[in-house]
């Protein structure tokens, strides 16, 4: 089950080998195989803000500041008034914050975009316009030229010669080239005829969903008789059909389960070189500032010992303090307090600049 869209409930099984039938969606749903819709966003509108602040306080000076407004808000040992900190904290965590929901939508709007393009699928008998997030593995589909290709899929036919398809796979690996798949002879036959590629019953065994853009291994029965399957085969989505007028493809894995998903891996919160930088440096400014603290909060201690009660008609201690050690110890946060600008939280503010992209 789910809860503003966080999932809930018995972990799925890891999947070590997939087994489906062609035109079979009744028999293809009992292995609950993942349909043919992505998401590439990371919040919703429930989920937003506790996620991104989570994701924010990661960054070591905004914990950092987060700690000093606490040290603020006790009488004790506070000397500035607490709004000095919360200005710039929520500052840059709310700049932060619009870059990320900005970021966040246009993902939204891209899947969106995606998951409702058309593309012809086969039930029963006929060609049937269905949006991409509908698709199921182990359905047939119809692509033709200039065409994105909407899932992996096993190559069936084409209009081509020996069942050839010219594919550009320039969104996979960067090859502007064209490159040439071939389906099997035995599935070649089947043409673009309608009714042969119904009574189809062909059933597919291979390897579970893996990110290896060079690698499938697999084998199709039909009427008790085995071929093998390798990459040469397999249509990969994010390729696009060129130099041919048509072609069938029977679905492999879909959605967050084919090669292209796999390879992008799960959006998360973008760490730079800078960033980690940022943290290495606030950690040794974090250290400069504790030992000058310590050694300030020891001065004061000493001072209380032996020279502070001539002052105290003056310089009171605060109530609840008794003893100069005690008093040292709340001089040093109050120190940290004081010295707080040390520690500059307008270094992260260069990440938030229109010119930093989040990695999709």
């Amino acid at each position: 089950m789910s809860l503003f869209g966080l999932k809930f409930g018995k972990k799925k099984l890891k999947e070590e080998e997939r087994l489906l039938k062609a035109n079979n969606r009744d028999f293809n749903l009992t292995f609950e195989y993942a349909n043919n819709s992505i998401k590439t966003s990371k919040y919703n509108f429930f989920t937003f803000l506790p996620l991104n602040l989570f994701e924010q306080f990661q960054r070591i000076a905004n914990a950092y500041f987060l700690f000093l407004l606490i040290l603020q808000l006790i009488p004790q040992i506070s000397s500035l008034s607490w709004f000095t900190t919360v200005v710039p904290l929520v500052l840059v965590l709310a700049v932060s914050g619009v870059k990320d929901a900005i970021d966040d939508f246009n993902r939204h709007k891209s899947d969106n975009h995606v998951n409702n393009r058309l593309v012809q699928v086969l039930i029963n008998g006929r060609l049937k316009d269905d949006k991409w997030m509908n698709i199921q593995v182990g359905d047939i589909i119809k692509l033709e030229n200039n065409n994105f290709v909407t899932a992996d899929l096993l190559l069936l036919s084409s209009s081509e010669p020996h069942s050839l398809t010219y594919i550009e796979t320039a969104e996979l690996d960067g090859e502007t080239n064209l490159k040439v798949k071939q389906a099997l002879t035995v599935t070649a036959e089947l043409g673009d005829n309608l009714q042969k590629l119904t009574d189809f019953c062909g059933e597919v065994k291979c390897e579970a969903p893996n990110n290896k853009l060079d690698k499938f291994t697999g084998t199709l029965t039909i009427r008790g008789e085995k071929f093998a399957l390798d990459n040469e085969k397999m249509l990969l989505r994010g390729c696009t059909i060129r130099n041919t007028e048509w072609c069938f493809g029977l679905v492999i894995y879909a959605g967050p389960d084919t090669k292209l998903m796999q390879n992008s891996g799960r959006t998360t919160f973008k760490r730079t070189s800078i960033d980690r930088l940022m943290n290495v440096l606030v950690l040794v400014i974090f250290a400069f500032l504790a030992l000058m603290c310590f050694i300030l909060a020891i001065g004061n201690g000493i001072w209380e010992y032996e020279k502070g009660y001539y002052f105290q008609v003056y310089l009171p201690w605060a109530e609840g303090v008794d003893s100069a050690p005690y008093s040292g110890f709340l001089m040093f946060w109050s120190y940290v307090i004081i010295l707080n600008t040390v520690v500059p939280i307008s270094l992260y503010v260069r990440d938030h600049t229109p010119g930093q992209q989040l990695l999709h």
